[in-house]
């Protein structure tokens, strides 16, 4: 199965779930979008390793391939998770409810 390598949130937006999940310890969606940016990083590296004279072309291909599905699989699921959640998808915040039900269970848990 071959995909498209699509960038549907940007790397700030990116950052910007990991850093909501931080503030309001739901560490789920922070995984996701550090993977997701991991698979961004290991694509990127790919691309520039590709463009080397010396470098064994086919290999290169394999392993962006392989981060080329891996990010649209991630993408989805993250897309899904923030919709499930009802954040807000321009801004990237943590709806209200789930922002209190996380630090209620980080009070109670204290």
């Amino acid at each position: 199965m071959h995909h498209m390598y699509e960038e549907l949130f940007t790397d700030a937006e990116i950052g910007t779930v990991i850093e909501q999940a931080m503030i309001y310890m739901c560490a789920c969606p922070a995984q996701v979008a550090t993977t997701l940016r991991t698979v961004r990083e290991l694509h990127r590296y790919q691309q520039r390793c590709m463009v080397s004279p010396k470098a064994n072309k086919t290999v290169h291909a394999e392993i962006a391939n392989a981060a080329v599905a891996a990010h649209s699989v991630l993408q989805e699921c993250l897309l899904k998770i923030i919709e499930l959640e009802g954040w807000d998808r321009k801004t990237l915040q943590m709806p209200a409810d789930l922002r209190e039900f996380q630090l209620r269970e980080l009070n109670d848990g204290a």
